[in-house]
């Protein structure tokens, strides 16, 4: 029944997406990009707008997996492109672009003593695993249970519940990356020391994102750099997600955090391809092949398309723009905060809705408005209602979140957007009171 609204808008998308299956695996080329019935098929978007190939225009709150927090097409970033098409998009040599967005970076992220780009957030988050064991000698990395990392074969792991399954065939199936509790000191700390002399590192986001939006316990996160750093290890912070999410800047400087790496992307690419691994010199430099030869260094390609000057100019159009109109943030955090509460007004018994700042996400619990702290407790809700939630709001609202995922808002949407969601959420709430 929840979508049988979507079925008829979407006639033209279904015949597509049934064409897409001969070619692509599943019918799509990310895996989280299926949703039954079928996906839709966009044609454009604008703003906060999504607009599909049957002519249905959608309020937008999964912005290109939370990357576009000014909005699909801003015009500062488009100005900016199409700047830059005419300059050429595809050099394959160092380019000023580049050290123009570095520069940005280094001054907002203090820690970004030196930087690596490559094209994607996995890219990253792997290199910076290498830099870890290259730098402390040792071989393990310890990482969050829930957490995402991307699909590296061997941090593909401990992503989804029951952690102790594989979650894959074909990845690395060793004992190099081991799994803490998410919010949990103590259990986190036992499993550091049990490992701790060969203990590289530990990975961890600020908010535990595909797994829930949950964020992290400020005295958590500095238990744990206390002890990985006591252990002679490295503490990473994955703010693929939260980099410049939640302020300009790194969310740890304002946890009075000294992460040694940190892996940035998304925003920093302003909706262009990249991925960012910065840290302190001391580490950085092992990647430096022209100081340090095979036996002591550490090789951190980047990949034909890193770099590359239309990625590098749209990140830095969209962080020139978040510097100068820091308004923005309180916009949108402040928009986070009211739909969060509205959220949880509107659906009250049924839910638990978790986030900080301008993400957000609804857990289903069936219990009330029980803590959601870690991927165990998420993993126990109605993942279920929560995709008939989401395809009531596609179909019926023109509301679009990928189903089962979390929301963005973004510079673009409005108080009148904010105040949609929450009237389409009580006609949800009383849709789901009448069956």
């Amino acid at each position: 029944m929840w979508d049988a609204e979507y079925r008829k808008k979407t006639r033209r998308s279904q015949g597509l997406f049934e064409q897409s299956a001969k070619l692509h695996v599943n019918g799509i080329s990310h895996n989280i990009r299926y949703f039954e019935p079928y996906p839709f098929v966009t044609k454009s978007a604008s703003s906060q707008h999504l607009t599909d190939v049957d002519g249905n225009r959608y309020t937008d709150y999964w912005m290109g997996h939370w990357s576009l927090i000014l909005g699909h097409r801003p015009d500062v970033v488009h100005a900016a492109l199409k700047e830059q098409m005419d300059l050429g998009w595809m050099y394959g040599t160092l380019n000023e672009q580049t050290l123009d967005l570095s520069a940005m970076i280094s001054e907002a992220v203090p820690v970004a003593e030196r930087i690596r780009y490559v094209t994607s957030g996995t890219e990253a988050v792997m290199y910076a695993a290498r830099l870890a064991r290259s730098a402390t000698g040792r071989n393990i990395i310890a990482k969050i249970d829930g957490g995402w990392h991307g699909y590296t074969s061997d941090l593909l792991k401990s992503v989804n519940w029951p952690f102790d399954v594989p979650e894959s065939t074909g990845i690395v199936h060793d004992d190099t990356v081991v799994s803490v509790p998410y919010n949990d000191i103590s259990g986190t700390i036992s499993v550091l020391d049990e490992y701790k002399d060969d203990l590289a590192a530990i990975l961890v986001e600020p908010i535990l994102g595909g797994a829930g939006c949950i964020p992290a316990q400020p005295d958590y996160l500095r238990a744990i750099q206390e002890t990985i750093h006591s252990h002679g290890g490295l503490f990473i912070l994955d703010e693929i997600v939260t980099g410049f999410r939640l302020k300009y800047g790194c969310m740890y400087s304002q946890m009075n955090l000294d992460p040694d790496m940190i892996t940035l992307g998304k925003i920093v690419g302003g909706g262009m391809p990249i991925g960012v691994i910065c840290g302190k010199s001391d580490i950085m430099e092992r990647a430096n092949t022209s100081r340090m030869d095979r036996k002591s260094r550490c090789y951190v390609g980047g990949g034909t398309f890193s770099a590359n000057p239309a990625s590098m100019r749209a990140g830095h159009a969209t962080l020139q723009a978040l510097k100068e109109n820091r308004d923005i943030y309180d916009k949108i955090n402040r928009m986070g905060d009211d739909t969060r509460s509205d959220i949880s007004r509107i659906l009250d018994d049924m839910c638990s809705v978790t986030g900080m700042g301008s993400l957000f996400m609804t857990h289903f619990t069936g219990r009330g408005q029980i803590p959601i702290t870690d991927a165990v407790a998420a993993s126990r809700c109605d993942a279920n209602q929560l995709h008939n939630y989401h395809m009531y709001l596609m179909g019926e609202e023109g509301i679009f979140f990928l189903p089962g995922k979390l929301g963005a808002i973004s510079a673009a949407h409005t108080a009148d957007d904010a105040r949609h969601l929450a009237s389409a959420t009580e006609r949800f709430a009383a849709v789901s009171a009448s069956k």
